[in-house]
């Protein structure tokens, strides 16, 4: 009789499963928080979402001014 671990259809243990599942699901949040990082970025430098055609150069450079202030004030 086969024992129960051979018996999964991926061919891994079930330890290798929850280590596989756990190493998977980090990088998963990881990108997820990678990626809204970056949209948050972009959109504060140039905004796509309730734009009514005001921005200008100066209001741009606040812009990347406030963010340049975050990120030096998080490192």
């Amino acid at each position: 009789m086969a024992s129960p671990e051979s018996e999964s259809l991926t061919g891994m243990t079930s330890g290798e499963a929850r280590e596989f599942h756990r190493i998977f699901m980090k990088s998963a949040i990881l990108f997820t928080g990678w990626a809204f990082a970056a949209h948050v970025l972009v959109h504060l430098w140039r905004p796509w979402l309730f734009n009514d055609g005001s921005m200008t150069t100066s209001s741009l450079l606040d812009g990347v001014k406030t963010i340049a202030t975050t990120v030096t004030a998080m490192v």
